[in-house]
């Protein structure tokens, strides 16, 4: 080597090492940057090592002043735009970050934390659209592997099915690719596959503990699923790391609100809005929650705060509408139509509109336009998620095979002993949340919420079936001892105790569709009280057709769909009847309307517990009620609801033929 080409060399090396030493000694950095300035003071990789060692220690304007000439210099250098939109940044300058930020990834589209700063930014600007697009874009960009790349580019272009194909190809091959694993549990969770992204996480995490990444992801793939407790021992770990982030504060949030600390989820987003006050998604959460504890009026005040940020954001309006308090002005409405039937309107917004549009279609009585929009969002959103009645069936059907006199006798008092849970199943929309608010006004039973554990429990056994096959459910059981019967009883008391904070003798698990898991129930807690909250068949399909629900009710969104699912129903309610005679009380809507303190008395009764007149003012409680009843069972009982569905008669001709003999059979 020339003697000339060494010091060259070593200047070279030595700015290497400035540049190495930014991300985790940012002042040796600076200091390494100013000394080598002294001997080529115009060195533009120098120029933005200082200005990047100033940023990152937050002196902001000094940074400036290193980075802005530089950036006017050489305005196609994308990582010195993208450190003038990190500076502007931090000097609450968001106009001149963004225009900096969008020249970075305009020069170089794999500069992936420049993505990761303008999601960020777009996202507290209420740009949730943009977000999203920039958070896409820096997946894909951070993707750096040639073997990941296509896949990375499918995920982005929407094509998930063909991106699950070639990761599951990759990981036959390469079973621990930890990248492979997140981007395949990443599709999942787009595609609603919850539970297989729960374990591609999980497996990805034992490999790479330390990924925030990684760790968000399985915390989502946990709440979605309703596993709040295991969601919130991930999601708190990343909170205790980075407190400001505001997309770990807000899955904090929901997963406190799946174990009822609404008092906690409010902190949460009061402290998020201090920051992120333009952020209309935050607005419509801190509603949400503010409606679950009956602070009415502030919920409304949220929904509209979010819709004023956000005028096409759907679920704000039926947010309004679902309170059943709010109706919309005529100019409103008018508005709310034009949305609706804007092309470019996402669909998940599209199918928000019409349930609002119908709604206040209903409250003015105009019966036809109401229903045409709810069998339009109905329509919408069974597109988006499919199902197929004859799974049930196939349930219904093993079920009878399965649960005989003899079989149930054979395990009788198998299970866990504890009395403690009363369960309330049915169909949504029958009266389920009523019964709840009955039985929490009593002082020996607290209210919970609907709890997925009885479920999660019958998804755990049958995925550890060789094959995991679905059909496997509920045949299994027969195979299982009468040990492990009494410890998956208590497997459950213990899921659930997370939600028991007051400490009462029965809790209430009002979880509707665990009518499917009856004979589980029976099989592992059978001492807990069991009640059917049961409606007039075209009351209850109806009611449901019209109400969008969070998640669960896929049957809902079609008549027919919906009249076999109710057939169906009091089918399996009837079989066990049959062969377990007294093991469910029925409480019929209708009565309870009609003759409320008489058939409070007889449910107390069923339920062991002594008449309470508190039980009869319900609505005066003020206990945290998250379904779409929480309004209704806040007033006193009226009876205006009962017959509604027979304004809309003329359309329901597919839901009564569906039904067949369960419109007379309904009440047996």
């Amino acid at each position: 080597m020339s003697q000339t080409g060494a010091p060259a060399d070593a200047f070279a090396a030595r700015v290497v090492q400035a540049a190495t030493r930014l991300a985790t000694d940012p002042k040796g950095a600076e200091r390494e940057a100013r000394q080598l300035l002294q001997r080529a003071p115009q060195d533009p990789r120098l120029l933005l090592i200082l200005g990047s060692a100033l940023r990152r220690q937050g002196q902001w304007r000094p940074a400036l002043a290193a980075v802005a000439p530089l950036a006017r210099a050489y305005p196609r250098a994308a990582n010195t735009q993208y450190e003038l939109g990190m500076i502007h940044l931090g000097l609450d300058d968001r106009a001149a970050a963004g225009e900096a930020l969008q020249r970075a990834v305009a020069l170089n589209p794999d500069l992936a934390e420049a993505w990761r700063a303008l999601g960020d930014l777009l996202f507290l600007e209420g740009d949730d659209a943009g977000a999203e697009t920039a958070f896409l874009e820096h997946a894909r960009a951070s993707v750096t592997a040639p073997a990941l790349k296509p896949a990375a580019l499918d995920i982005r272009h929407g094509r998930l099915d063909a991106a699950a194909d070639r990761l599951r190809a990759l990981l036959l091959r390469t079973p621990t690719d930890q990248d492979a694993l997140t981007m395949l549990g990443g599709v999942y969770l787009r595609q609603g596959r919850w539970g297989d992204a729960e374990v591609l996480f999980a497996h990805a995490l034992e490999t790479a503990p330390d990924s925030p990444a990684i760790r968000f992801n399985l915390a989502t793939a946990l709440f979605l699923q309703q596993k709040a407790p295991q969601g919130l021992a991930e999601i708190n770990r990343l909170v205790a790391q980075d407190p400001a982030s505001p997309a770990y504060r807000n899955l904090q949030a929901a997963c406190l609100a799946l174990i009822g600390d609404h008092a906690a989820v409010n902190r949460i987003y009061e402290d998020l809005l201090r920051t992120y006050g333009r952020q209309p998604k935050i607005w419509l959460n801190y509603g949400h929650s503010l409606r679950a504890v009956g602070r009415q009026e502030e919920a409304v005040a949220a929904y509209r705060r979010s819709i004023a940020l956000a005028p096409g954001l759907g679920e704000a309006y039926w947010s309004l509408a679902n309170l059943k308090v709010v109706k919309f002005t005529p100019d409103e409405e008018a508005a709310i139509a034009h949305m609706a039937d804007t092309p470019s309107l996402a669909d998940e917004d599209r199918i928000h509109l019409h349930y609002a549009l119908g709604k206040a279609r209903e409250d003015g009585r105009q019966y036809a336009e109401a229903f045409d929009h709810f069998a339009r969002g109905a329509a919408l959103r069974r597109r988006r998620t499919p199902y197929d009645i004859a799974d049930l069936a196939g349930l219904a059907a093993r079920t009878r095979t399965l649960f005989t006199p003899d079989f149930l006798q054979s395990r009788a008092g198998a299970g866990s002993p504890d009395p403690a849970p009363i369960f309330i199943l049915g169909l949504p929309r029958s009266g389920s949340t009523l019964i709840e608010q009955i039985l929490a006004s009593h002082s020996e039973v607290e209210g919970t919420m609907e709890l997925p554990d009885i479920n999660h429990l019958a998804q755990d056994l049958t995925r550890a079936t060789p094959q995991g096959a679905p059909n496997a459910w509920p045949g299994l059981l027969a195979t299982l001892p009468p040990a492990r019967l009494r410890a998956l009883g208590e497997d459950y008391i213990a899921r659930t105790r997370v939600h028991r904070v007051m400490g009462r003798t029965f809790f209430i698990d009002k979880m509707p569709n665990n009518f499917q898991h009856l004979g589980f129930i029976r099989l592992i807690l059978p001492r807990a009280r069991i009640i059917d909250a049961r409606r007039h068949p075209m009351g209850a399909c109806f009611s449901a057709f019209k109400q969008h629900f969070a998640q669960g009710q896929d049957f809902s969104y079609d008549l027919a769909d919906l009249g076999a699912y109710y057939r169906l129903y009091v089918e399996m309610m009837a079989h066990f009847d049959a062969v377990d005679p007294g093991a469910v009380y029925r409480v019929i809507y209708e009565d309870l309307v009609e003759d409320t303190e008489g058939q409070v008395r007889r449910l107390l009764d069923h339920c062991g517990l002594e008449f309470e007149p508190g039980c009869l003012e319900f609505y005066r409680n003020t206990r945290t009620v998250r379904t779409v009843s929480s309004e209704q069972v806040r007033q006193p009982i009226f009876r205006d609801g009962l017959d509604q569905w027979k304004s809309y008669e003329a359309w329901l001709d597919p839901l009564r033929q569906a039904l067949g003999p369960a419109l007379d059979t309904w009440r047996a």
